[in-house]
């Protein structure tokens, strides 16, 4: 029977038809794998992100120096072409996205199993993955700005 509503109970079918619970400690160890996944996700959460600005940082894009940069910036955007932005910093930042996107919506569909306790164990194992991962970072800004016009 499938839940609509939060309940909470040792038997909880999660993802698959074969990951079954049926006794406290299948149960436990079910929460404990959506807990140690949760915080895998922030760690990966951050790994991306920190790839992401190690990449950007290799490329330099800056815009014309010119006044008018709206007037010269086209209305849509172009396909790049192979060797301008296809590197493998690019690829690999891609890879780690699409990575991070299966996992949350693994955890999502795991939620919606509607357990109580697998609802728990996702939340705390997020909120103490990104205790771990990524508090102190995202106040941090670092601008380069190489056409110092003023």
């Amino acid at each position: 029977m499938m839940h609509i509503t939060f309940y909470w109970c040792n038997k909880v079918t999660l993802l698959f038809d074969f990951w079954r619970t049926d006794s406290w400690s299948s149960y436990a160890l079910a929460l404990l794998a959506c807990f140690i996944v949760s915080v895998f996700y922030q760690y990966m959460e951050d790994r991306h992100q920190r790839f992401k600005i190690l990449s950007s940082k290799s490329k330099k894009n800056y815009p014309p120096s010119s006044s008018n940069v709206t007037v010269n910036t086209p209305l849509l955007y172009s396909f790049p072409t192979v060797g301008s932005v296809w590197n493998s910093a690019r690829f690999a930042t891609a890879i780690l996205f699409g990575i991070n996107s299966a996992i949350g919506y693994m955890l999502m569909l795991a939620i919606m199993s509607f357990n109580g306790g697998v609802f728990v164990a996702v939340v705390l194992g997020l909120s103490i993955g990104y205790l771990l991962f990524r508090t102190g970072k995202e106040d941090v800004v670092v601008v380069d700005n190489p056409c110092a016009c003023a």
